[in-house]
């Protein structure tokens, strides 16, 4: 972590066009002869890095929801991940299988019993298949390919460890999900089987759930679990009752060894995350982007009325408070009486040489530039200043602790808080730079198994609204246009580049 205690200001001092980061900024009238404010920029070149990861465990143990975390995490840093679950290959299988001949497989605990051969041959053959698609989408550019199946003999490991050889530039990295509290195993199989998992579909709760067990009994008869002795050659992390004991073994490289250290960082223990914006800034009232402005009258509302709607959400659970470090967010947070935090890496994206101005302003200026950030929020980086793409980066450390962490306030800015929503709700760089963070409003984010329940609470205090629709793309213009009769002459108002 890197905390930093006293507020700063996000203007450069060598931008030539900001005389003042705070409050004044002097506007260079001359033309600007074609100089940029920013530039587009390219997404990381990850085509080197391809990993298999397999998932180690019984079944109510919580690999799908560590895949689909992870899964979560690296699509967030860029790279091309995708989950392949041998038991999603296997209903949709039989699924076909029945609606061509008009009978219903059996997949029933019966098919998951070792002494069921034809079953067991069945199955090895899904999962060999389940492993071949996922190599085949690796060739084609995938970067991190996860092996969502239980692969829980030695043997197995082993036939996974030989077929990867075969294959130049692929690695393995197997990860076992251990579970020994067995009220997080009820709850893992009430999931499974009163979500409408397509294996018990139609069948009452508590008939599901008895073949379910049954299921488990099966597998728990020749399971072998990841041996620090026996497996000493084999790339492996083993997790067991998620946050409580990690063992890592022979992780080798960078992308397997930030794997390692997501997943050393996560834990079940409830909790839930909240979001506020700082409260209204001088700067939001007079549509300027980025400085160090302090809070106008209404923000200030917003800070005396922040402890109350506080207390009223959380009640008497512990919180920690964590800011960015500049003025707005530390004004905001200080009638909290909290635990405080404040992060450098939380401070609103750096605008370059456009801080300080509005909207207006950079498009006189430079306008091919506020054409160009309509075009591409997500990658366009200001001169001297940051993309949303940046910003992600720089997140990276506060993610890994929000993910350690308990009960967390987050009080930052509109980009920022775009960032970690994203991030949370699983949310595409197309969308990411449009969320919509209003003003003197609270978000509680509660994660669940797939997902993260949201609430939103806002105090009756108002404020400027910052945010800006997505800008119409020219292909969707001339739709427009043409399903209108419009004329391609014919101008219409144009489209403002945004807020942060």
């Amino acid at each position: 972590m890197e905390p930093h205690n006293t507020p700063y200001s996000s203007a450069n001092s060598s931008h030539s066009s900001v005389s003042s980061a705070g409050t004044g900024r002097t506007i260079n009238k001359a033309p600007s002869f074609g100089l940029s404010a920013g530039n587009t920029i390219e997404k990381p070149d990850y085509s080197e890095a391809k990993i298999v990861v397999a998932m180690v465990g019984l079944p109510a143990r919580g690999k799908s929801y560590l895949s689909n975390k992870l899964m979560r995490y690296l699509l967030w840093l860029e790279y091309e991940v995708k989950v392949f679950n041998v038991g999603q290959l296997r209903r949709s299988k039989y699924k076909k299988q029945a609606e061509v001949s008009g009978i219903k497989g059996d997949q029933s605990s019966n098919f998951f019993d070792s002494n069921n051969k034809a079953a067991q041959r069945e199955r090895e053959h899904m999962a060999s298949e389940c492993l071949e698609t996922l190599i085949s989408w690796l060739k084609a550019g995938g970067n991190v390919g996860i092996h969502d199946a239980t692969n829980s003999t030695r043997a197995r490991r082993q036939a996974l460890v030989d077929r990867i050889k075969r294959e130049p530039g692929l690695r393995l990295l197997f990860i076992e999900s251990v579970c020994t509290d067995p009220t997080v195993i009820a709850a893992n199989i009430a999931v499974k089987v009163r979500s409408g998992d397509p294996d018990y579909d139609g069948m009452p709760p508590e008939q599901a759930e008895r073949d379910f067990r049954e299921r488990i009994t099966h597998y728990e008869k020749s399971y072998e679990t990841m041996d620090e002795t026996l497996d000493r050659d084999v790339t492996f992390v083993k997790m067991v009752n998620v946050g409580t004991q990690v063992t890592v073994n022979r992780i080798d490289g960078y992308l397997q060894s930030r794997i390692a250290f997501y997943l050393m960082n996560l834990h079940l223990a409830p909790r839930s995350i909240y979001f506020t914006r700082h409260g209204e800034s001088q700067y939001n009232v007079e549509g300027k982007i980025g400085g160090d402005a302090a809070l106008s009258t209404q923000g200030e509302k917003y800070m005396a009325g922040l402890p109350k709607l506080v207390k009223e959400i959380i009640g008497d659970a512990h919180l920690t408070v964590w800011t960015s470090t500049l003025k707005r967010t530390l004004q905001t947070a200080s009638t909290l009486d909290y635990e405080k935090l404040a992060w450098k890496s939380l401070d609103e994206l750096d605008a370059g040489v456009c801080d300080g101005m509005t909207y207006e302003e950079i498009a006189e200026e430079y306008p091919e530039d506020y054409a160009a950030r309509d075009d591409d929020k997500f990658n366009y980086r200001y001169r001297g200043g940051e993309s949303y793409r940046d910003v992600v980066v720089r997140l990276e450390p506060v993610i890994l602790e929000l993910e350690r962490q308990q009960n967390i306030l987050v009080v930052c800015h509109q980009a920022v808080l775009r960032c970690l929503y994203a991030y949370f709700n699983n949310l595409t760089q197309e969308e990411l730079p449009y969320v919509k963070i209003p003003l003197h409003t609270i978000i509680k984010l509660t994660p669940r198994a797939y997902g993260c329940d949201e609430e939103r609470f806002a105090l009756p205090i108002e404020a400027v609204d910052t945010s800006r629709p997505r800008p119409i793309s020219r292909p969707e213009v001339l739709r427009r246009d043409r399903d209108e009769g419009v004329s391609p002459s014919t101008s219409r108002p144009h489209t403002s580049m945004g807020n942060h």
